[in-house]
């Protein structure tokens, strides 16, 4: 039986590789929760430099220009705070000192929540593959999650430790709670639409990809829109 969540969390905190994913991944979410009342943040991880194909763009512009898109989304989602790490696009690894910047942003946020991908999802039938930063930050997520915020004697100096409640995995194969976005779908797809940069012939495809993938969604959870999650309660 499909469970929506119908619970709006108080703080809520967003961790994807790249400017764009949050807004593609949970964007419906993130607006819904936003507009409920919730405290909600980002933080994306890399600068998102490398976010092309076309070989006459300068690095730097790119990234330049990748924050200040993800800026007006945040805006037209109703985000409280966006953190962004800054981190070479492309190159994240999976390390300590990564994990306690993400430790660090859980305590000093103290979400309920934290958003994040699924790190198992790799293959996506014969046309696409998760992006391997997606990959890195999903399981970053979940080693900083638990038990390193939560435990003291992880990165110490990284604040007092907090339990983070669950945690919600987008991009899943194998999602098992949704969230109703009928309210916010079109606020999506307007916050997908300010990543300009990625979309160099418009973001109308985009903005109408993410509401078939949204009304697909519905489907699975008896709603007209909806965004699928693979969930873990983790207690706090």
């Amino acid at each position: 039986m499909s469970e929506l969540l119908n619970e709006t969390p108080r703080r809520a905190l967003a961790i994807y590789a790249h400017p764009d994913d949050p807004d593609v991944s949970c964007g419906g979410t993130l607006a819904a929760w936003a507009a409920a009342g919730c405290d909600v943040h980002s933080l994306i991880c890399t600068d998102g430099g490398k976010g092309t194909a076309d070989t006459a763009v300068e690095s730097k512009k790119l990234v330049a220009r990748r924050v200040d898109e993800s800026v007006a989304a945040g805006a037209v989602l109703g985000l409280t705070g966006q953190v962004f790490l800054g981190l070479p696009d492309g190159e994240l690894e999976d390390e300590p000192w990564f994990r306690e910047s993400l430790v660090g942003a859980i305590r000093r946020l103290r979400p309920d929540v934290v958003l994040c991908p699924d790190p198992t999802a790799l293959f996506f039938g014969q046309d696409y593959f998760n992006h391997r930063d997606h990959r890195i930050t999903g399981m970053a997520v979940l080693d900083a999650v638990a038990p390193a915020a939560a435990m003291p004697l992880y990165f110490p100096d990284a604040g007092p430790a907090h339990q983070v409640s669950t945690v919600l995995m987008s991009g899943t194969l194998e999602p098992d709670v949704w969230v109703d976005i009928t309210t916010t779908i079109d606020v999506k797809g307007e916050a997908v639409g300010c990543h300009g940069s990625q979309f160099p012939d418009g973001g109308d495809w985009a903005a109408t990809a993410m509401r078939l993938a949204a009304e697909d969604a519905g489907r699975r959870a008896g709603v007209p829109c909806a965004e699928g999650f693979r969930r873990l309660r983790l207690g706090g």
